[in-house]
């Protein structure tokens, strides 16, 4: 398994920016899908996007599609979510997941790599 570190989220204004990082440690990062999930208050964790081993493909949330981007860097073993024009209802806390062949890439049962997430808050 990885371990996963989650950083970057914050306070942010309707229509901004944000750029979330996952570190990870342990073997064979560059081999795993990686993906982000977000929890809003009194809601089901939900998949946000996810990446392949190799960055051949990227999926998305419909709800995100177009304003956010997912990428990674292999080898500064790291995952990013690039989260542009942002919106009140993107506010949830932010998890990083990992797995090494995940059987469904937008279902959370299907990782077992989890970071302890990151708030993002987006202000009307």
């Amino acid at each position: 398994q990885l371990q996963l570190v989650e950083s970057g989220g914050g306070l942010v204004q309707a229509g901004g920016s944000l750029r979330l990082s996952c570190a990870a440690s342990g073997r064979s990062f560059s081999r795993y899908t990686m993906a982000w999930f977000r929890q809003a208050p009194g809601k089901e964790r939900e998949f946000v996007a996810a990446i392949n081993w190799n960055t051949d493909n990227t999926y998305y949330a419909d709800s995100v599609k177009g304003r956010f981007t997912i990428s990674r860097d292999n080898a500064k073993n790291t995952v990013y979510l690039q989260m542009n024009s942002l919106k009140p209802e993107d506010t949830a806390v932010y998890y990083c997941a990992g797995e090494y062949y995940p059987t469904n890439y937008f279902q959370q049962r299907s990782y077992n790599s989890w970071g302890q997430g990151t708030q993002v808050t987006v202000s009307s």
